[in-house]
């Protein structure tokens, strides 16, 4: 992409890809390409490692719901392999070592892309980067405080009189799956100010479609809720609705203000235009 018109942003040509990288020859973007890979590849490897220690604490948090629900009935996590437990840690640390590591890789793959890309893009992806990383965390802990909501609800459909034995992998893959679509969830808005910022959505499509989206996020929080658990729904689409309209508001300020620079770049051309004419008109 390209930056705004010279005459907008005052600038005398358009924004180009510059820094060391800029005509890098193929060998040194394969040595770059290696050594940022080496250093994901490590802060992944630190993650799991770390996931792996913390998996019996996590496991804990997981069994939580399973332990207050035995108190009414006969329930419990169930593995149906020898090998089930140690899986199912694997998992965990597996999961656990990529949401760690997460800022360390992503930045190293977007620091590998930064040279492709001009000072504008460059600041908005890593901005977005920045801002995607603690709503992805916010995100996934409203998901860990939901879960055990839902298993008291889901398994109170069942007899008093019943057993309930869950098979461990299904259990775990089941909160993974309300985690990971929670923190997804709470990210989306900040990969709409990205768009905005890069000249793709502009805020009047974002506004358009504002019935659309709180439809949506009323029916991902029925999803991803209970039916009859109203309050955790809530506690699901209040947060991702504010977070939209934030999005909504710093999309329409930066329109509005690229509007402003344009306004202000087209006045410029008038003048000089006017000027120029005044001077040749004078000297004919």
């Amino acid at each position: 992409m390209t930056a705004l018109a010279p005459d907008v942003v005052g600038a005398s040509a358009p924004a180009t890809a510059t820094g060391p990288s800029a005509g890098m020859p193929l060998s040194a973007h394969l040595r770059e390409a290696r050594t940022r890979s080496l250093r994901a590849v490590v802060a992944l490897l630190i993650g799991v490692m770390t996931g792996y220690l913390l998996s019996d604490q996590v496991m804990e948090i997981v069994r939580a719901p399973i332990t207050a629900l035995a108190e009414s009935r006969d329930a419990s996590l169930n593995y149906d392999s020898i090998t089930g437990a140690f899986d199912l840690k694997l998992k965990i640390a597996l999961f656990s070592g990529i949401a760690l590591s997460s800022p360390i890789w992503m930045y190293e793959l977007l620091a590998f892309l930064a040279p492709g890309l001009d000072r504008r893009e460059k600041k908005y992806t890593f901005g977005f980067l920045a801002a995607a990383v603690p709503l992805f965390a916010a995100g996934c802990t409203a998901g860990l405080l939901l879960f055990p909501h839902m298993v008291e609800l889901l398994a109170g459909f069942a007899s008093t009189e019943d057993s309930t034995l869950l098979q461990a992998s299904y259990y775990v893959d089941f909160i993974l799956k309300i985690v990971l679509a929670t923190g997804v969830a709470f990210v989306l808005p900040a990969f709409l100010v990205m768009l905005n910022l890069l000249g793709i959505l502009p805020a009047r499509a974002i506004a358009r479609s504002w019935r659309i989206v709180i439809v949506a996020i009323v029916l991902f929080s029925a999803i991803v809720t209970p039916a009859a658990d109203v309050l955790s729904m809530f506690l699901i689409a209040v947060p991702m609705t504010a977070l939209f309209l934030v999005a909504l508001l710093i999309a329409w300020l930066h329109d509005r203000a690229v509007d402003r620079r344009l306004s202000a770049g087209t006045v410029r051309t008038a003048v000089r235009t006017a000027v120029c004419t005044t001077a040749t008109t004078t000297e004919g």
